[in-house]
């Protein structure tokens, strides 16, 4: 069997003019141009660069990007002193920090200084509350993203046996909800799962969310699963250094039904997904129809 590659690349650029057209309209339908606000604490390489990305992508699509940088060494007060103005920022619909914070932040206090309802994120405590409880939240931009990658695949997923390997806030958990508002039969596994192996062949959906390279081998996939790698791990190979995600790719495209690459899976939706998040947040901040097609 080989499987089918699940284009995350090609499926975040149907996203993002999804976006670009429903910012459009609420331009021309209500004057509002929403607006996104990232804030970098630090230098960091891998921050830097995503923090560019995601501000490219929010001018693209045509909406206002809101760049604030901080040392390294600012204090926390000093942090929490800008989330609280972009909380009362009307032209700022959404608030991202970019995580890691330096060690002397606490990175829960500052994350729970966002408004939920611009916590683009989705990792406010309220947001985590109200996704756990079943009503309308805003949702992690990764667990967004492969819930969007799946229901194009599957259509309908009632029924459907999934396991997501990792419990992380950020990605197992929240999936784990989402999956199971779909109508799925999920289980969370992790390091200390018995058998791991044989759970992960339970899978109609494999989920892996771990962050151990490759860890996930071809003969723990059911045959004609779809595999849903969110690993993003730097590897060296031959004196060189290149990514790979949790599963052992070319093991498991030999037995999988469909599968995402890494890179160019789960990573490209996770930024079309902040902007989705952003332009829901915009239009139930002022009680309009959110946007079809951008939200589960």
């Amino acid at each position: 069997m080989k499987s089918k590659i699940i284009d995350g690349k090609a499926r975040a650029a149907q996203v993002r003019l999804l976006a670009a057209d429903a910012a459009k309209r609420l331009r021309e339908n209500h004057g509002v141009t929403c607006g996104l606000a990232v804030v970098l604490v630090g230098e960091d390489p891998a921050s830097q660069v995503y923090v560019r990305n995601k501000s490219a992508q929010t001018r693209e699509v045509g909406m206002n990007s809101f760049e604030h940088r901080l040392p390294a060494d600012a204090s926390e007060d000093a942090l929490l002193e800008l989330v609280a103005k972009l909380n009362r920022d009307d032209a700022v619909d959404g608030i991202l920090v970019q995580l890691p914070l330096p060690p002397h932040m606490n990175t829960d206090r500052v994350v729970n200084a966002i408004a939920p309802h611009k916590d683009v994120d989705g990792f406010h405590i309220s947001n985590v509350g109200l996704l756990g409880t079943g009503q309308k939240a805003l949702v992690p931009c990764t667990p967004l993203g492969c819930m969007m990658m799946l229901k194009e695949r599957h259509g309908d997923l009632s029924g459907l046996e999934a396991v997501v390997v990792g419990r992380s806030n950020i990605v197992g958990k929240p999936l784990a909800q989402l999956l199971m508002m779909a109508n799925c039969t999920v289980t969370v596994a992790h390091s200390r799962t018995r058998d791991l192996p044989s759970v992960c062949r339970r899978a109609d959906i494999l989920i892996a969310a771990v962050g151990r390279a490759e860890m996930i081998r071809g003969d723990w996939i059911k045959p004609g699963a779809s595999v849903i790698d969110v690993g993003i791990n730097r590897v060296e190979r031959d004196d060189e250094f290149r990514l790979v995600g949790d599963v052992n790719f070319d093991e498991a495209a030999a037995v999988a039904g469909a599968i995402t690459p890494v890179p160019g899976g789960v990573g490209p939706m996770t930024i079309a997904c902040l902007l989705v998040n952003t332009l829901t947040a915009a239009h139930r901040a002022r009680n309009l129809p959110e946007p079809l097609g951008l939200t589960v």
